[in-house]
C-alpha cells in the first residue's frame, strides 16, 4: 500500500470512489425514492461518437485550454448523431451553440434538450479511451458508463464493453413501450446481450410527464440544478476507495439489480448534468454549477454547456495543487494525493423544457 504519493500516482480503477459532497448537496428540494430493483441478467452496448474536433484557444482564469481540447468529441441530439465540436471557452463569446439553434426532443408535457461532450485519457485517444454514452433524442433518454480501467493490465480494453453496453442499451430502450421506457429493465436487457470482455459503470436517465426516472450503478451518475442550486446528487455505489460497482458479461461483477433506481420530480428550467467519474472526480457540485449558471445566462445551449463542463474539468485534472473530490477520498482513505485525477471525462447535459412553450 503506497503511503505517500503525489498526483504523478495512476490510480487504474478497479471500482469507484465515494465522496462525502457527492451526496444530495444543500438545497435538496425534490422529493426521491430510490429502491433497489432486481432485474434479469441483460446487457447494454454504445459507441462513442469519435470526431475531429475543431480546436479552440479559449481562457479560462487565464489558463490556455486549447491544447485540452484538441480530442474534444461532442454530440448533439438524436440516438448516436454527433457533431464537431464547436469553439469552447469559458467567456461565453458566442462560436458557440446558442440556445435557439438547438433540436428539442419531443415528448408530451415535459422535453429533453440535450448535448454532450466526451474528452478521452491523453493516453487513451487512439483506442477511443473507455468511457461511452448515447443520447436518444425521440425517446427522451441519456446514458454513460465508464469502462473499468484496471482491465488493461491483462490486455483487455474496457472500452469495449462499455460502447457495446450503452449500444445494446440504445436497442433496448428502442423497444420499450411508447411512453414507458423503464431505465431499469433497459439495463438488464442490455447487460444481458454484452458479450465483450471488461466491465463498467452504467447510468441511464430518461424523462417522463411526472419527472426523470433513472437508475445508476457505480460512480458515473448525475446532478439536477435548479435555479442556479444542486437539488439532487445520485450517491457513489463502491465496495472500497476507488472500488467501484460494475457490470461484467455474464455474473462476475455486480448484477443490474444492485443498482439504484430514482424518480425525482422535475419542473420546466431544470438542468441534469449526467458523467462519468471523469466528471466528478475532478469537479465539485457547485463548480458545476457555476458553469452551468453562466451558460443559461449567456443563452448557450446543452452541448456548449457540456463542453465549458468537460474542459474544466480536464484543466482541474491536470492541477496538481487543488484540492479535487477524488483526492479529498484519497487522503481520506489514507493516502497522500494532492490535485485532480486524468481520465476519460464524460459530460452530458439536459435542459428541461415545457412542451407547451415551444
Amino acid at each position: 500500500m503506497i503511503a505517500a504519493c503525489g498526483n504523478g500516482l495512476e490510480f487504474s480503477k478497479p471500482s469507484g470512489v465515494f465522496f462525502s459532497d457527492r451526496t444530495r448537496s444543500s438545497c435538496i428540494k425534490a422529493s426521491v425514492k430510490m429502491r433497489n430493483r432486481e432485474l434479469p441478467n441483460s446487457r447494454l452496448v454504445c459507441g462513442n461518437f469519435m470526431l475531429d474536433a475543431t480546436r479552440g484557444n479559449g481562457k479560462a482564469n487565464n489558463l490556455d485550454l486549447g491544447p485540452l481540447l484538441k480530442n474534444l468529441y461532442s454530440s448533439s441530439s438524436v440516438c448516436f448523431s454527433a457533431g464537431a465540436a464547436q469553439y469552447v471557452s469559458f467567456d461565453g463569446n458566442s462560436r458557440e451553440e446558442q440556445l435557439e439553434d438547438s433540436t428539442m426532443v419531443s415528448g408530451q408535457n415535459l422535453k429533453l434538450l440535450s448535448g454532450s461532450c466526451y474528452l478521452p485519457h491523453p493516453d487513451k485517444e487512439e483506442t477511443g479511451g473507455e468511457d461511452a454514452h448515447f443520447i436518444c433524442e425521440g425517446e427522451q433518454a441519456i446514458g454513460v458508463a465508464d469502462g473499468v480501467g484496471g482491465w488493461a493490465d491483462v490486455g483487455v480494453n474496457a472500452g469495449e464493453f462499455s460502447r457495446e453496453l450503452m449500444s445494446h442499451s440504445v436497442s433496448a430502450i428502442q423497444e420499450e413501450p411508447n411512453g414507458s421506457i423503464d431505465p431499469a429493465r433497459v439495463l438488464e436487457k442490455a447487460h444481458a446481450k454484452t458479450k465483450a470482455q471488461g466491465s463498467s459503470t452504467a447510468c441511464i436517465i430518461t424523462l417522463k410527464s411526472e419527472g426523470i426516472h433513472a437508475i445508476n450503478l457505480g460512480d458515473s451518475g448525475f446532478m439536477v440544478v435548479r435555479d442556479g442550486c444542486t437539488i439532487f446528487q445520485s450517491p457513489v455505489q463502491q465496495h472500497g476507495f476507488n472500488f467501484t460497482y460494475q457490470l461484467e458479461s455474464g455474473n462476475g461483477g455486480d448484477l443490474p439489480s444492485s443498482g439504484q433506481v430514482f424518480t425525482i420530480p422535475v419542473a420546466p428550467g431544470d438542468i441534469i448534468i449526467a458523467g462519468t467519474d471523469g466528471l466528478f472526480d475532478n469537479l465539485y457540485n457547485n463548480e458545476v454549477t457555476a458553469v452551468v449558471v453562466h451558460a443559461i445566462r449567456t443563452r448557450l445551449g446543452p452541448e456548449a454547456t457540456a463542453q465549458k463542463i468537460a474542459a474544466l474539468a480536464r484543466q482541474r485534472a491536470l492541477d496538481r495543487n487543488r484540492q479535487t473530490p477524488f483526492s479529498s477520498a484519497a487522503q481520506d482513505a489514507g493516502y497522500r494525493y494532492y490535485g485532480g485525477k486524468l481520465d476519460d471525462i464524460t459530460v452530458v447535459v439536459s435542459y428541461i423544457t415545457n412542451y407547451a412553450n415551444m
